[in-house]
């Protein structure tokens, strides 16, 4: 299989799709295209007619779209997995998922993912408001759980949708309940993820669109 991606320290959609991938344990070929640049859409054009990343090969298949290419994995190579055994807590797992990868505008517009800054942006009504219902869902998950973890205990596709929002948070500084801390803090230290925060440190690329707000 080989998974296309964008760099990994703006890319918040391929981060989503590059967690479920690892997570699977199997190998895969990782090839990285350069955003927001001529050869970015000569080479994706080749394979994806939606020039996006993330985009997953394998074999004849051809699946874009983050949340797609993870229930494609969950279907073909997790057995099921991906998402929690519990009716009640798979249904609300896909809910909140769904919520993150449709909703949320004012926080991905005003806090684009980027691992190596630390940077300050103004904090208005709408950008708080979605803050806000981010943390609750966190919270409420972890209020569940007998010790920090993955938001339904083991690994899902529900923690890939909000792994970047982790990061978002991280690089503004955003105040957040004592049990959304906890999950943030468990989820930075989950062995993959430490290797993505490794190779997007490890980028120098600059894309300015993404840098917003002012530096700390």
């Amino acid at each position: 299989m080989r998974l296309i991606i964008g760099n990994k320290n703006y890319s918040s959609w391929s981060l989503r799709a590059w967690i479920a991938m690892a997570k699977t344990g199997l190998p895969f070929e990782e090839t990285l295209l350069q955003l927001d640049t001529k050869e970015f859409y000569q080479q994706i054009g080749k394979v994806n007619p939606a020039l996006k990343v993330p985009t997953l090969v394998d074999g004849s298949f051809v699946v874009w779209d983050s949340l797609a290419i993870c229930e494609y994995l969950n279907d073909y190579y997790f057995d099921g997995r991906a998402w929690p055994q519990d009716r009640s807590q798979r249904t609300l797992a896909r809910c909140i998922a769904n919520e993150m990868h449709s909703g949320f505008p004012h926080v991905r517009n005003a806090m684009p993912m980027n691992i190596r800054a630390k940077r300050k942006i103004t904090i208005d009504e709408h950008i708080q408001k979605e803050i806000d219902r981010i943390v609750q869902i966190w919270t409420d998950c972890m209020k569940k759980q007998s010790s920090p973890g993955w938001l339904f205990g083991q690994w899902s596709i529900a923690d890939a949708m909000f792994l970047p929002v982790v990061f978002r948070f991280i690089t503004y500084g955003i105040p957040v309940s004592d049990e959304a801390k906890a999950y943030m803090d468990f989820v930075i230290q989950d062995k993959d993820v430490q290797r993505w925060i490794k190779d997007a440190l490890a980028e120098s690329e600059i894309i300015e669109l993404d840098e917003a707000g002012e530096e700390v």
